[in-house]
């Protein structure tokens, strides 16, 4: 089953809440590999066909969603995502460097698999801890959090009232996810992110409220 109507609720004009529609970019080859590869911000991959198809959904579901702007990690798989939302409504995708995806080290083009068998003990401390163990020769995800929060709180906090979408990363929005939910870094690997899901947050002046997290129904293959 996907939803094809392009979100008619919960968008009532409201001056008093600023909106973030939070996307996962589309599929990329590594994504598809299987068992997947970690990109990080060093593989800088195109989407492929079913990305392609998968930002096609996304733009058509959002199609009647008024945002004010358009933000987008200056990887070109989030920029590819970002642009079939855009060019509809005659905006251009504004690049935010601190949205890349966490540095993943020398781990970059492995899989889990991989990983563990040549790299046993970092892996090992690393899964028991990702909040404060970087990849090595990468990120932790105290580090991503450090550049992706300011950058994200900026974004709402220049569109007050309005409708704002910002297409990033998994880790990237793994990490801002767990810190308003509230669940600790260690954690937030256990939040989902699918290529193109959507999470949405409400932002007013005493409250912010993660309304949705990681919805596919507007996704024909899932």
């Amino acid at each position: 089953m996907r939803l094809t109507s392009n979100l008619p609720l919960c968008l009532a004009p409201d001056p008093s809440v600023t909106r973030l529609f939070l996307v996962r970019h589309g599929s990329t080859e590594a994504n598809e590999c299987r068992p997947f590869v970690l990109q990080g911000c060093e593989i800088d991959g195109p989407l492929t066909r079913t990305g392609t198809k998968q930002a096609a959904e996304l733009a058509e579901f959002l199609a009647g969603v008024e945002f004010s702007a358009i933000y987008a990690s200056p990887m070109l798989r989030a920029l590819q995502t970002a642009a079939r939302c855009a060019e509809p409504r005659g905006l251009s995708v504004v690049p935010v460097d601190s949205l890349k995806e966490c540095r993943v080290g020398r781990w970059q083009g492995l899989s889990w698999e991989q990983i563990r068998e040549r790299d046993p003990a970092d892996c090992e401390r690393f899964l028991a801890d990702p909040a404060r163990e970087p990849h090595p020769g990468g990120e932790s995800y105290q580090d991503l959090l450090a550049r992706v929060a300011p950058a994200m709180d900026g974004i709402l906090a220049a569109h007050p009232g309005k409708n704002v979408l910002v297409v990033a990363h998994n880790m990237v929005n793994r990490a801002y996810l767990a810190r308003l939910l509230g669940i600790d870094l260690r954690f937030a690997r256990r939040i989902r992110q699918t290529n193109c899901g959507i999470n949405i947050i409400h932002r007013g002046s005493e409250f912010t409220d993660v309304v949705t997290v990681n919805s596919v129904w507007h996704l024909t293959d899932t």
